[in-house]
């Protein structure tokens, strides 16, 4: 992940690779040992992708967009609420009776939030910004998802200027682990 371009056209195609490796997992049947692999995938992308958005992505609507304080806050919520059931699934097989349930419920939850920002959100962000503000926080993005965890961590702040000092440590031991375990690596 880390497409180019402004920040709206980044986080889009993060959204389609996200929807891409869902439909991977609705392919295979239930019990497959790859769909773990797949939601270990998915899990790696998201948590990148709402750390960049919770360090710039927030900040920049409750600056310049009209009500963007409750439009965020309401982000964050889905994002909590994803990131908990992220971290429910983390510790699922895919021959665990609970990882169908918490796949399906995660998928219903990010394409509800995906559809709101890219209907609500994000034509009010490209409305309030210029061109190259938008552009500079395309970039901001995915440096932030460059060193952002890979696993979720609910307790962990979601909002500045904490969530930006802890952030890139807790990415590096996540890309450690993941390293060491071979997580999110298709055989």
């Amino acid at each position: 992940m880390g497409h180019g371009g402004n920040v709206i056209d980044e986080l889009t195609t993060d959204h389609r690779e996200v929807e891409e490796l869902f439909g991977k997992i609705d392919a295979l049947p239930s019990g497959h040992k790859d769909r773990k692999v797949y939601a270990d995938q998915v899990t790696i992308e998201l948590v990148r992708h709402s750390v960049a958005e919770e360090e710039y992505l927030y900040p920049a609507v409750r600056e310049h967009v009209a009500n963007g304080g409750a439009l965020a806050d309401k982000e964050l919520e889905d994002h909590a609420q994803a990131e908990q059931i992220m971290k429910d699934l983390e510790g699922c097989e895919a021959d665990d009776p609970e990882f169908d349930r918490l796949v399906g419920k995660l998928m219903s939850e990010i394409r509800e939030h995906v559809a709101d920002e890219e209907s609500n959100l994000f034509p009010r962000l490209r409305e309030a910004c210029s061109a190259e503000a938008l552009d500079e926080l395309g970039d901001k993005v995915r440096r932030a998802k460059s060193m952002a965890p890979t696993r979720p961590h609910p307790t962990a702040p979601d909002k500045p200027p904490m969530n930006k000092l802890l952030a890139p440590g807790a990415g590096m031991v996540d890309r450690v682990r993941d390293a060491l375990s071979g997580r999110g690596k298709h055989d």
